[in-house]
């Protein structure tokens, strides 16, 4: 008995495996969770919500089931409102992170303590609420909430050069807040306001109307931190 303990006291805190990865995982990783949005919206088991924080707790939960049992994804777990590794003080809304192994990515590791990208969520159109902005997807003009403006500053993924938001689409459709985005970012340019320019406008990838889902890019430039790449992926939840 003493020896299966002292056998399983040395192997705890260790690893199972290294993972060795290539480049073009976390794009992959990208379109899983893309893939996974429309099957957790429509689950029947799911309650109705509408809170940002509680939607995506719901969506974390599901990732987490998914990835349990889909081939190659069992190596990643999902966390809510996890610190941002340069800004202690605030957090990121979801991430996806290692479970029970080192991921490898272009000689760079990964355990279940660093997160593989960030996720920054927001609710499409912005609820009302005191320093609330209806442009808080793009920016907010009475606190440094906006959910660009944040990664543009570097407040949210200052450690990565590819990132992600999850539009919950609660009224209207995914291609009317694509017109009121593309303008709002379009009068910050026109405006010249610090940082923006036209470039920081989102590209279409595609927009389903089977499942509700429309995909974006956009590139920003950073002043604290090298260019991101983000991948916004809006769901029509309505």
């Amino acid at each position: 008995m003493l020896a299966n303990f002292s056998e399983n006291l040395t192997r705890s805190g260790t690893l199972s495996e290294d993972v060795h990865l290539p480049a073009t995982f976390i794009h992959a990783l990208l379109n899983f969770i893309a893939n996974e949005l429309p099957g957790w919206r429509d689950r029947p088991d799911r309650k109705a919500e509408t809170a940002e924080t509680i939607l995506t707790s719901q969506l974390c939960a599901h990732l987490n089931s998914a990835a349990r049992h889909a081939v190659g994804w069992d190596i990643l777990q999902f966390r809510v409102e996890e610190m941002d590794e340069r800004h202690k003080g605030r957090k990121v809304d979801l991430v996806p992170a290692p479970c029970g192994a080192t991921i490898w990515i272009e000689g760079r590791s990964y355990t279940d303590f660093d997160s593989l990208l960030p996720i920054e969520c927001k609710r499409l159109p912005t609820p009302k609420g005191k320093d609330r902005d209806e442009q808080e997807y793009v920016t907010n003009r009475y606190a440094s909430t906006g959910g660009l403006q944040r990664f543009k500053a570097g407040y949210h993924g200052a450690a990565h050069t590819l990132g992600a938001m999850i539009g919950y689409v609660q009224e209207d459709t995914a291609m009317l807040w694509y017109e009121r985005v593309t303008g709002w970012i379009g009068d910050l340019a026109k405006a010249r306001a610090p940082g923006w320019t036209i470039n920081d406008q989102l590209q279409i990838e595609s927009d389903n109307r089977r499942l509700r889902l429309a995909v974006f890019r956009s590139s920003h430039k950073r002043q604290s931190a090298p260019p991101i790449e983000l991948r916004h992926f809006w769901l029509e939840m309505n």
